[in-house]
């Protein structure tokens, strides 16, 4: 089983520093799994074009593949002038319309305010479900206030991040079974 998170984001720290927590968390729950984490703000992505993804080259190409390869996908990302970062939606934009069918994809948001609570609700969910994620319910919304010295200071954020991370693991326990090396993947049929 692949798990992927993606820092989509190119500035800042908050979401980097929650990205870590989670990749603890999925170290434990999935210790059998490939984890890997990308960070945008260290790649060169090229603007999509309308190419097939997998025409692009480099760095393009190899984030492509990833997201394309991955079973499990978290996805952290600050909000700029209400809105997700255009790095994060050219990433989407890169990919056919049904890149995230079959994939477990949760997210959270770093903010400044909380009256951006709804970009996950107006902007990131719609354009996962379009591309045909199995979206997990719970995502986390976090605030500047939230952190101190480079910490997640919040225990509700802390406890809602765990609920996240532990609703990914039981959708895998309910959807699939795996061998004892996690690489067969049985779907259940109830």
């Amino acid at each position: 089983m692949r798990v992927l998170g993606i820092i989509g984001t190119t500035t800042g720290t908050k979401t980097k520093l929650t990205m870590n927590y989670i990749n603890n968390l999925l170290l434990k729950q999935f210790s059998k799994s490939n984890i890997e984490i990308i960070d945008l703000s260290e790649l060169n992505i090229s603007y999509s074009d309308g190419r097939n993804y997998i025409d692009y080259v480099g760095d393009t190409r190899y984030v492509a593949e990833l997201i394309m390869s991955a079973d499990i996908i978290i996805i952290g990302t600050s909000i700029f002038q209400a809105s997700i970062p255009g790095v994060l939606k050219n990433v989407f934009d890169l990919l056919p319309s049904n890149a995230f069918y079959g994939k477990i994809v949760g997210t959270y948001i770093t903010a400044g305010t909380s009256k951006h609570f709804l970009v996950i609700e107006q902007q990131l969910k719609p354009i996962l479900s379009f591309m045909q994620a199995a979206i997990v319910p719970t995502y986390v919304f976090i605030e500047n206030q939230d952190f101190f010295n480079n910490k997640i200071i919040s225990s509700d954020v802390l406890t809602r991040l765990d609920k996240m991370v532990e609703e990914i693991a039981q959708i895998i326990k309910y959807q699939y079974a795996f061998d004892d090396d996690n690489k067969k993947r049985v779907v259940h049929k109830d």
